[in-house]
């Protein structure tokens, strides 16, 4: 026991741990304090040695063209201001530790001191955090490192004629996102990909749903036989890889000999006399363009949905649909008000997360028909979505790697924005208090 001492200035200590290790010392915890106090060395090396010249580099980006190089320095910087994070993070644990076991010895509870109690207390109340540790320093490297990248490329002239190290790069502020809304060209391909990219999250994501939804809630009925059957003809979609499948699709909506123009249509037209549907343009025309990725789309993603919604079906007991049925609903209204609201309570966070992935859809615009046919301006093809677009700005002739940066922070505010509203909408953060 620490016997009758003197009361700690819990806010003292606090403040001594701005240097960590002094506040411990102050609270009589040597062995956290000399611990503490030769990681807080470490850090003073990393800064003075690596951290100086990495932050200087990330301001001039360089001064001496074919010595320096730019984007090198950018990483550099980036990777220390992440460091630095670290830094400050670990400050103010040191400091909030110091406060809170000032507290403790006021309060007359027995802190460790030698070195056994401090390792058993680590081992007893820190073993969780010692292993999830590595798991958030991994993530910040692996995750935060290339999007703080992109962010500070975004705010530079990186582009075909600022390409490192034979030519600095230089910070331009917000030039790039100016020139997204007030250049004519980019203008012009921004607004027109953006609208056809909120098109076609909603329309093929919507389609897929529906169609997901229609065959599970189809093949679920009772009087269907041959269950196993359908179950595997609507997973084949989702056995076959996407990329063989999107390749198949562009020879199967051939202008001239795919099988759709040549086979299919012809065939519908014999039980329709009165249409005549003539050679519809696929892969020529960008409208119809259009309206075959989205049923691409459809027909690929649907199988998940059908699982998805297939395993919600099961879970649903039998006993609502037959109270319902003895109080004389129909069929339209036991779906209404039993089946969909069983299956959007459960599925609905994931099946929004499927317009999230439409969004970013980069697989079946780029393999269907390059995002073509013909351009809207700015690199962008009639049906490049955003995230396609993004790739055209980085591998052309003329690269815009800074207009890409900033199409992306463009791109990830619209992600995260709708992510978060829909967590927060169905209490997806709910369950960290359960």
């Amino acid at each position: 026991m620490l016997g009758k001492k003197r009361k700690q200035n819990p806010y003292q200590a606090m403040w001594l741990s701005l240097i960590p290790g002094l506040g411990q010392l102050y609270n009589r915890q040597k062995v956290k304090g000399i611990a503490l106090l030769a990681l807080f060395l470490l850090e003073v090396l990393e800064i003075l040695l690596w951290g100086f010249p990495a932050l200087h580099g990330l301001y001039s980006l360089g001064s001496t063209p074919m010595e320096d190089h730019s984007l090198f320095l950018l990483i550099k910087g980036a990777m220390q201001l992440i460091l630095l994070a670290l830094f400050v993070i670990f400050h103010l644990v040191a400091m909030r530790d110091a406060k809170i076991v000032a507290r403790q010895i006021n309060a007359g509870q027995k802190i460790p001191i030698s070195a056994k109690e401090t390792l058993e207390l680590v081992y007893k109340k820190g073993f969780p955090y010692m292993l999830i540790i590595p798991a958030y320093l991994a993530m910040a490297f692996a995750i935060i490192f290339p999007v703080l990248v992109t962010l500070l490329i975004a705010f530079t002239n990186y582009d075909f004629r600022h390409i490192p190290p034979y030519r600095l790069l230089d910070w331009v502020g917000f030039k790039n996102f100016l020139n997204i809304l007030e250049l004519s060209t980019f203008k012009a391909a921004f607004t027109s990909v953006l609208s056809w990219t909120i098109i076609w999250t909603l329309a093929a994501t919507s389609l897929q749903i529906v169609i997901g939804i229609a065959t599970a809630v189809i093949s679920n009925q009772s009087f269907i036989k041959g269950k196993r059957l359908f179950g595997v003809i609507f997973l084949l979609p989702w056995a076959v890889p996407a990329f063989i499948s999107i390749m198949s699709f562009g020879n199967f909506f051939n202008d001239s000999i795919g099988a759709m123009n040549v086979q299919v249509l012809p065939f519908i037209e014999k039980f329709l006399p009165f249409v005549d549907f003539g050679i519809i343009p696929w892969k020529t025309d960008p409208f119809w363009t259009k309206v075959a990725v989205i049923m691409i789309q459809g027909w690929l993603g649907f199988p998940y949905i059908y699982i998805l919604v297939s395993g919600i079906l099961q879970s649903i007991p039998s006993d609502l649909y037959e109270a319902a049925t003895v109080d004389g609903a129909t069929v339209l209204q036991k779906f209404r008000h039993i089946t969909m609201p069983m299956i959007f309570a459960v599925a609905a966070p994931t099946l929004i997360s499927q317009y999230t992935f439409n969004f970013n859809n980069f697989s079946i615009i780029y393999l269907f028909n390059n995002g073509g046919p013909g351009t809207v301006g700015g690199g962008a093809g009639t049906t490049d979505i955003l995230i396609s677009w993004i790739y055209k700005l980085t591998t052309q002739t003329s690269p815009q790697f800074s207009m890409a940066s900033a199409v992306t922070l463009i791109i990830s505010v619209i992600v995260i924005s709708v992510s978060l509203i829909t967590f927060k909408k169905f209490k997806a953060f709910d369950m960290e208090d359960r």
